[in-house]
């Protein structure tokens, strides 16, 4: 990572730059002047300057003289608002690398900084301070240091109970400088999780932040972070002990010892939480300018390590209360209400819309108490939670709410240890206005279907009373006319088979059960069938073709019901074909050892078939074809043979010009079979 110092009066130069470059690769570190800057220039610890100088005049060139004397190799850009040629040719004499015109262009910032960096300043350029063959000895102070910090490690238990972690960790850092008299003293700390256990970005789980510091400026510590990558931050995260200034790590290590002097303290100690790396702490020599003796740095370690484990329960607790204070809103703003109920019957959470359905009105305090909930709902909670089985939802409805209708399901919360729950959620839905659309769905759909049936009625009955009407006003002007009295016979016929026909239908279709069981022969049933369908449908050519075997089957069920299912099935096949209709039935039964089976009726016309869409909705009622007719003829079929416990199955084509119906009735309904 490189040291990048800008030098600018105003801090807007320094916020584009920092806006403009990549914070892994950059420290920015901004100064209002050079004097500011001098313990940085002094030890070589900058690897680019910028300087921002606002009018072309002798003060501009007077900084870069400076920065040059400090840091003779240090490369130094220039930004200013205008550079006629005789500034800029000033500049470069002094020792400068670009001048740059505002505003900054960060594509140029950006390719020429690694340029300028390429050759940093070599270590071994400057003198490197040899280490002392010995360090020097420092006499111990006596029991009393160690008394402190013996006593302050036992105390330490202490610290896992505070809930502040800024709190804590200053007053860390405040008791280690009374008891040790340290100069300098901060801790960087990683990012905790989010709320629900949710993971810092990429970024962040590679960054150590200050949260704490006596003795540093803050303007320093506020964009000053330590990286698990490189620096001091690495060499902890990777050797998990403590590193001195001194130590030959560090006087090998450019980035370290940059680190050390910014911070300007002498050792780092990792914070563990006796698994991983949660933070650095750093520490100055004492003020007296002694050193601290290995024996104060194990016990610091050993405080550290229990600040870690204290600082990571504040993190599971602000994530455990986010998470809590999350659920909370979330059940807060639910419509239904939302009660839970402790296993000693105390209301734990009540979210809004539960207070206002069960508090009771007068009391002052507003809580929810177990007694406020309805017997009815409170008993069924006190059965969970003394058996631990939840009830299946059921509906509720309020004695204060006269037409109100509630959901309740009642759900047990347990733990994997425990056996009975440790309490139950109550939840109340309003299924009010539901079951009112639900009722005004039925009443708008009946009201639909009633609509639906009185105009196929009108329109049937019509056309059935049209023929009547007519020879009745001609009745009496041409009643001795004998052609005109047969004529009159034979509509009148045609009008009472129409309406005898459309009353059956609705006859059959209020019925819910066969009205009779009597036994009889398939054979005789399809034959009169076929007469009902030759007198209906005045077609004398019509032709029945029927399979029967030598022996009979003997059907027991509703005969006159299932006379009239066969007559609407043979009426549509007669009428797939008016001109010169043919039916082929067949019968045929199969049935195993037990006496189980099924016989079949097929009826198959001479027609043009089924279209597709005909096979889904055939039995569907008032669906038709023609221009006549209620289109109740298949769906009262279907009914019949449905209360007979069979079925009315349209069997496709498969390339066949022909119609074919299948009707299935289970075996057990016939008394007699074949042999």
């Amino acid at each position: 990572m490189k040291t990048l110092l800008v030098l600018a009066g105003h801090p807007e130069l320094c916020g584009v730059i920092r806006a403009a470059l990549n914070p892994e690769e950059y420290r920015i570190i901004e100064r209002l002047n050079i004097e500011e800057a001098d313990p940085l220039l002094s030890r070589g610890l900058v690897d680019a300057c910028i300087l921002d100088v606002e009018g072309l005049n002798v003060q501009g060139l007077w900084a870069v003289e400076k920065l040059r004397r400090r840091l003779p190799s240090c490369p130094v850009v220039i930004y200013t608002g205008a550079q006629p040629w005789e500034f800029e040719e000033e500049a470069y004499l002094q020792g400068v690398s670009n001048v740059l015109a505002k505003p900054v262009r960060a594509r140029l910032l950006q390719t020429l900084l690694p340029r300028l960096c390429a050759q940093p300043p070599s270590v071994a350029a400057r003198p490197v301070l040899p280490r002392p063959a010995e360090a020097p000895k420092v006499t111990e102070t006596g029991s009393g240091t160690f008394r402190a910090l013996e006593v302050l490690r036992n105390f330490s238990g202490i610290l896992t109970h505070s809930l502040s972690a800024d709190n804590l960790l200053k007053e860390f850092l405040l008791s280690l400088r009374g008891i040790l008299g340290v100069n300098r003293a901060a801790i960087f700390l990683r990012q905790p999780a989010t709320a629900f256990g949710g993971p810092p970005t990429a970024e962040q789980s590679r960054r150590l932040r200050s949260a704490s510091a006596v003795g540093l400026s803050p303007g320093l510590l506020e964009h000053f972070e330590l990286s698990f990558e490189t620096g001091i931050g690495g060499h902890l995260f990777r050797h998990s002990r403590i590193l001195r200034r001194d130590s030959d790590e560090v006087r090998h290590d450019r980035e370290m010892q940059k680190e050390f002097e910014l911070l300007g303290v002498e050792v780092a100690i990792p914070m563990l939480d006796r698994e991983i790396l949660v933070g650095v702490a750093t520490f100055d020599s004492r003020v007296t300018g002694e050193p601290l003796i290995n024996g104060e740095l194990e016990i610091l370690f050993h405080l550290l390590e229990e600040l870690g484990l204290a600082v990571k329960n504040i993190w599971l607790h602000d994530q455990l209360s986010a998470n809590h204070q999350i659920l909370a809103e979330v059940l807060r703003e639910l419509s239904s209400a939302c009660v839970v109920v402790s296993r000693d019957l105390i209301i734990l959470h009540a979210n809004r819309t539960a207070r206002k359905f069960f508090s009771r009105q007068g009391r002052a305090s507003g809580e929810l108490e177990f007694s406020d909930l309805p017997q009815a709902l409170g008993s069924k909670v006190y059965q969970v939670l003394k058996t631990g089985t939840g009830v299946a939802p059921f509906k509720y409805e309020a004695l204060d709410r006269p037409g109100s209708l509630y959901q309740i399901t009642i759900v047990p919360l347990e733990t994997k240890s425990s056996v009975l729950p440790d309490s139950a959620l109550l939840v109340v839905e309003d299924f009010t206005q539901t079951e009112q659309f639900k009722r005004l769905e039925v009443e708008t759909a009946n009201l639909r279907l009633i609509k639906t049936i009185a105009e196929r009625l009108a329109h049937e009955i019509g056309n059935a009373l049209v023929p009547i009407s007519t020879y009745q006003q001609l009745m009496g002007e041409k009643f001795r006319d004998a052609e005109f009295r047969a004529s009159f016979d034979q509509a009148l016929s045609q009008g009472v088979r129409r309406v005898a026909r459309l009353t059956s239908q609705m006859r059959f279709l209020a019925h819910e059960g066969a009205t009779s069981r009597e036994a009889f022969p398939v054979g005789q049933l399809i034959e009169d069938a076929f007469k009902e369908v030759q007198q209906q449908a005045s077609v004398k050519s019509a032709a029945l073709k029927y399979e029967d075997k030598k022996h009979p089957i003997i059907l027991a069920g509703d005969r006159p019901a299932l006379k009239h299912a066969l007559t609407e099935v043979l009426l549509n096949a007669v009428l797939a074909n008016p001109a010169n209709p043919t039916i082929m039935v067949r019968t045929d039964s199969d049935s195993s050892n037990n006496g189980t089976g099924w016989m079949h009726i097929d009826v198959q016309d001479n027609g043009p078939g089924f279209a597709p869409d005909a096979i889904k909705r055939a039995t569907e009622p008032f669906f038709t074809t023609r221009t006549v007719g209620l289109g109740l003829g298949l769906a009262v079929t279907r009914k019949i043979i449905e209360m007979h416990s069979g079925s009315l199955n349209i069997v496709p084509s498969h390339g066949q010009q022909a119609g074919l119906v299948r009707i299935t009735l289970p075996m057990n309904a016939a008394v007699g079979g074949e042999s």
